[in-house]
């Protein structure tokens, strides 16, 4: 499939804009990929993206991020919702108690669950499940759901069952 802006090169970049609820796909080259790349961040920069979003937040936050500071780069965090980009590996512990929920609003998950290898897709799933249910037995416990918890107790043993079962399996095949 050729470029559709330059129809000389091979599209190897494939983008989907919605403008006014109707969608519009390009098939582009690496290169008019680059300039619409270029483009679109002058027009709307990921880091203004970024820092709208973190700006969200509510008022008692605002006052307690200000003296917010990476120990690591010295980023503080009201200046990453200024630039829209992190110092440092360490940031993302250092603002951790912000950066979550402003992943939460991007990503609409704090866990990423995007694509894996074909060859681990059934251990890692199954690792998922075991800590959503985690997760969810500790909000049922906290709110006093017994019941509801029990019933979730019950789910991770028998996934915990399954994935021992499944372990057994694998190591008399590998012998």
């Amino acid at each position: 499939m050729l470029c559709d802006v330059c129809g000389k090169n091979t599209a190897t970049v494939h983008l989907t804009e919605i403008i006014d609820e109707q969608m519009n796909e390009l098939h582009l080259c690496e290169e008019c990929a680059r300039q619409k790349s270029t483009q679109m961040e002058s027009q709307f920069g990921l880091s203004d993206l970024l820092a709208g979003l973190a700006d969200f937040e509510k008022p008692a936050k605002k006052l307690e991020t200000v003296s917010l500071k990476c120990e690591n780069c010295g980023l503080t965090y009201n200046e990453f919702k200024k630039i829209g980009r992190l110092g440092c590996g360490e940031c993302y512990s250092a603002f951790k108690k912000y950066l979550v929920p402003l992943l939460k609003k991007i990503h609409g998950s704090g866990q990423h669950l995007g694509t894996s290898p074909v060859r681990g897709t059934k251990i890692l799933r199954k690792k998922i499940d075991l800590t959503t249910l985690r997760n969810n037995l500790k909000k049922a416990i906290e709110t006093e759901a017994f019941e509801e918890a029990a019933k979730i107790r019950d789910q991770i043993k028998e996934l915990e069952n399954k994935h021992s079962q499944n372990d057994d399996e694998v190591k008399k095949d590998e012998a």
